[in-house]
């Protein structure tokens, strides 16, 4: 039996699957070859770890969900940073990507190694060793990330009452962005946070309860507009099953998601929404949904917390009828909505590379 077809038995055995003679075979060929029997163990532990990772993952996963759905709905709040400690959202996302990267790393040197011990059963002590090796070397550079951002400074004084947990996307690149109105509720100073880091100081032009959207636009003077955007306003007509995306901030990176239009209405038959089957949560509010074509076809807005992966999101149309009640104001605002995508016909990977740099994270000082 070569070195395959042993991990083939080996993982059978250990998943239950031979019938009893086959086990009766296999325990009794243990005792009698202690490569095998080394290879058992070692098998074993490599399975053990890969499922225990797994529920660590799920359980982080079930936490900081609940930790998002309490912060929203104003049960908890966001622990705010000591005076000499106003570093940006920037390196909560980097330290979230080098945990993730370590994360992967150790897992993939925990197979490599395993696999090596289960071909060559004597080497498992340098095997270990050197897994050590490659994961102090990565907490070395998580260290070394952490001293390199430390100079970044946030615009909210420390102390101020800050909600997170909102999404904005720009419909204009002098500075106007959409977001939903309730997750404006309560504010005293707005700041919207760019994908690398940068807080801007923005302001409300035009809400509406009814369709829970509004308009912000960026005052900060640092400010200096972005380039041209690549997405548009949809005018297609919506079909079920059609493929959407959505980009947003449920956590302290920006995060991709896919599914697809489940219901042309939302909740209890609402004609101004429609319904999606997505992964989404609290932060998600406010954020574009793209169809295949990377047309705004929506703005999610809401979640069912009875029914996993089940978000509502306006109707694009009704934010050019925003817009158009501001041009019919006494505002002096010029807002140029596109409604041509430059992304139709690129792969989900580019679009999401393209459309990155023009969502939001939304944060509300409320005192």
């Amino acid at each position: 039996m070569d070195q395959s077809q042993i991990a083939e038995v080996v993982e059978r055995y250990l998943k239950g699957e031979m019938d009893s003679q086959e086990k009766q075979a296999f325990e009794e060929a243990r005792k009698n070859n202690p490569e095998l029997d080394q290879a058992v163990v070692e098998y074993h532990f490599f399975f053990e770890e890969m499922v225990r990772y797994g529920e660590v993952r799920r359980f982080k996963s079930n936490l900081y969900d609940t930790h998002h759905t309490l912060q929203e709905n104003g049960e908890i709040k966001e622990l705010q940073l000591t005076a000499g400690t106003r570093i940006i959202n920037m390196w909560n996302k980097y330290r979230r990507v080098v945990a993730v990267a370590a994360s992967i790393a150790g897992i993939t040197t925990l197979f490599i190694s395993g696999m090596i011990t289960l071909f060559s059963p004597n080497r498992p002590i340098r095997d270990i060793e050197e897994l050590r090796r490659k994961v102090s070397n990565l907490e070395k550079q998580s260290n070394n990330q952490t001293a390199e951002i430390k100079n970044f400074k946030s615009k909210i004084e420390p102390g101020a009452d800050v909600k997170f947990g909102g999404t904005s996307f720009l419909i204009d690149q002098k500075g106007y962005l959409v977001t939903s109105a309730h997750v404006l509720k309560g504010a005293n100073r707005i700041y919207v946070q760019s994908n690398d880091g940068v807080d801007y100081l923005a302001e409300i032009v035009k809400e509406d309860l009814n369709t829970d959207i509004a308009i912000l636009k960026i005052t900060d003077e640092e400010f200096k507009g972005n380039k041209q955007l690549p997405y548009g306003l949809g005018k297609s007509r919506n079909e079920l099953a059609e493929p959407v995306f959505t980009m947003g901030y449920p956590k302290d990176e920006i995060v991709y998601n896919e599914g697809y239009l489940s219901a042309k209405s939302g909740l209890q038959g609402d004609t101004m929404s429609f319904q999606i089957t997505i992964s989404a949560n609290p932060g998600n509010s406010g954020g574009p949904v793209f169809n295949k074509n990377g047309e705004i076809i929506g703005i999610l807005n809401a979640r069912q917390a009875s029914a996993s992966g089940v978000v509502f999101a306006t109707k694009a149309k009704y934010i050019q009828t925003l817009v158009d009640e501001i041009k019919n104001s006494d505002k002096e605002e010029n807002i140029r909505v596109k409604t041509v995508s430059t992304l139709k016909g690129i792969s989900k990977p580019e679009q999401a590379k393209k459309v990155q740099d023009h969502i939001y994270m939304v944060k509300v000082v409320l005192s």
